[in-house]
């Protein structure tokens, strides 16, 4: 798909999303390097940033234009109010947003000089996103069309959640991160489209990696098989930097490259964040996987191009003119 024509696409975006699950505040530090193990490294200002998996997710898919629901949990300290007026800012719906006693969920991410970062996560309110509160949401959660899962939430409510959807005859994606190599058959049974990246690919299908590291050579039909196998027809598989795969046994092509989008990445935090949220925007607003996931490199791309997660991501308009100059 040509440049022009993903960018098109954000034409297209109005569907109306549900995301059940993370919102964390992102402390966050620049070094030259990443630290070993024991070591101690010069960094830059500390910046507090809004973050976590779903709340990321959430932004920007509503940045772009789709109708974006939130759910989940934030504490009862400053960094609650931080979280939620960041997503009202960027348009998410966050009237079901849950307020529950002590702190709001935190990680620790360092970024270095190439983009590349560590991060340590602390669930706190998080782990109290509840299957009780999920199925108090059971209404306002059918008026979505897709549904955005992640796993900073408790097991059993994602579980929960992604099967009352289904049954309701939602769209379940779920994104396996933090990932759990061996999911719990209910939750593979309920959600309909699968996002992970190569090597979490790899290691939940128990198949070897490319022993050069060129996944271009790389059997993906044999991939999508295994895929299958494991109960996912339709699956995205990222490679970072170089696109990503879909793999779908529903379509004519159950296999297809979407080429990356080249630029100058400062900071990969969240851009995995933003292709999932992209991938959500697509689905909901009748585009195909494919289609999504060639929308996707280029928001996840613009994010990539600045700071921070939710910091980092893109309007429709912004996206358009960072790429047709």
């Amino acid at each position: 798909m040509s440049e022009q024509s993903a960018l098109n696409l954000l034409d297209r975006i109005n569907g109306t999303i549900s995301v059940v699950g993370s919102m964390n505040a992102d402390y966050t530090v620049t070094t030259d390097r990443l630290p070993g193990p024991g070591e101690t490294v010069n960094g830059g200002a500390l910046q507090i940033l809004p973050g976590g998996k779903s709340g990321n997710q959430a932004a920007a898919a509503a940045k772009i234009g789709a109708h974006v629901q939130m759910f989940g949990a934030v504490g009862s300290d400053d960094n609650a109010v931080f979280l939620i007026n960041n997503l009202d800012n960027a348009g998410v719906d966050t009237s079901h947003i849950r307020r529950v006693l002590g702190p709001s969920g935190t990680t620790v991410i360092t970024v270095d000089a190439h983009g590349e970062n560590t991060i340590v996560y602390s669930p706190g309110s998080n782990a109290q996103v509840s299957v009780e509160y999920v199925e108090s949401m059971r209404e306002v959660l059918g008026k979505s069309k897709v549904l955005g899962l992640c796993l900073e939430s408790p097991m059993e409510t994602v579980t929960a959640c992604a099967k009352m959807c289904h049954e309701m005859g939602i769209t379940v994606l779920l994104n396996n991160s933090p990932f759990v190599p061996s999911l719990p058959p209910e939750l593979v049974a309920a959600a309909d489209v699968l996002l992970v990246n190569e090597h979490e690919m790899a290691q939940m299908l128990g198949i070897d990696e490319p022993s050069d590291g060129d996944w271009n050579a790389f059997d993906w039909h044999m991939a999508a098989e295994h895929m299958q196998k494991y109960g996912f027809e339709r699956a995205i598989v990222t490679l970072g930097a170089e696109g990503s795969m879909v793999l779908d046994s529903t379509s004519d092509e159950p296999v297809k490259r979407i080429q990356p989008v080249k630029v100058n990445a400062v900071d990969t935090t969240g851009s995995g964040d933003a292709f999932m949220g992209t991938v959500l925007a697509g689905l909901s607003s009748g585009l195909s996987l494919h289609e999504s996931a060639s929308l996707a490199s280029y928001v996840a791309a613009y994010a990539a191009a600045g700071y921070g997660a939710q910091a980092s991501y893109g309007t429709a308009a912004q996206i358009r003119k960072a790429f047709e100059g």
